[in-house]
């Protein structure tokens, strides 16, 4: 029992060392990474003008219902 634990263990070895040695998927990591980094900081930037955002769809929105009574009344 001991072996075919033993030899189990050295395939887990021999596969996580080919894992680290295989670059194929660097790129995708480093482009998730960056795409991480850019969603952070849109995040960011929307969590400290979300005040003025608010402010700016009410305007929009009451221009448009203005805009829509007119056009009703007309």
């Amino acid at each position: 029992m001991q072996k075919l634990a033993d030899k189990a263990w050295e395939k887990v070895v021999e596969f996580a060392i080919r894992v680290r040695n295989d670059e194929r998927g660097q790129n995708t990591v480093e482009y998730l990474m960056m795409l991480a980094v850019i969603v952070g900081v849109i995040l960011v930037i929307g969590k400290m003008f979300k005040p003025q955002i608010s402010g700016i769809f009410n305007q929009i929105m009451g221009m448009i219902s203005g805009a829509a009574n007119t056009v009703g009344q007309g």
